[in-house]
């Protein structure tokens, strides 16, 4: 069985009357739409997965259709710095 997921389009990503981030998860298998859903993070887990983006982002430039929301990243196996972050 393959399973695909993706965002949803035109769905943002937003926080839950619980204090979630949410994020808009479309779900597909062989190739159909299944269900829309949501993938509910704690703001720890969302800060770590912010965190891992931006490492992993870092010295790429962005997609044309991309934010502009973008800052360099020097990051240590541990730890990642943001210039203009405390």
């Amino acid at each position: 069985m393959k399973w695909m997921i993706e965002r949803t389009p035109g769905s943002p990503v937003h926080r839950t009357e619980d204090d979630r981030v949410a994020v808009p998860m479309r779900l597909y298998r062989h190739g159909e739409h299944e269900a829309d859903t949501e993938l509910r993070l704690s703001l720890v887990d969302a800060e770590h997965l912010h965190a891992a983006l931006c490492r992993v982002l870092d010295g790429q430039p962005p997609p044309r259709p991309a934010p502009e929301c973008r800052q360099s990243v020097q990051a240590s196996p541990g730890t990642a710095h943001i210039p203009g972050r405390a």
